[in-house]
């Protein structure tokens, strides 16, 4: 991962088998100051856990990934990669 102009980037070159995605106090903070709302850090910890807000923002991220997969997946061709372990094919997309 690199910043750049505030924004964290992942390097496109790893293979990946999984994503995982986080949103941090340090991101809820930024997110804060971005609706010209200022929060201490207990405040943000606070905000996290009241009602179940951790738990829907999680939600709310898994359901966004999986829209998005499906979109990518319907948009884009698959391409037949050659496993190096086995003679089987496995398909990419």
């Amino acid at each position: 991962m690199f910043q750049c102009f505030g924004v964290i980037h992942m390097r496109d070159k790893k293979k990946r088998e999984k994503v995982v995605a986080e949103i941090t106090i340090a991101h809820l903070l930024q997110f804060a100051a971005e609706a010209g709302r200022t929060l201490s850090q207990d405040e943000a910890i606070g905000f996290l856990n009241q009602q179940g807000r951790a738990y829907e923002m999680w939600k709310h991220m898994m359901l966004a990934g999986e829209e998005y997969v499906k979109t990518a997946l319907q948009s884009r061709s698959a391409v037949v990669m050659a496993r190096r372990s086995c003679a089987r094919d496995r398909l990419a997309v």
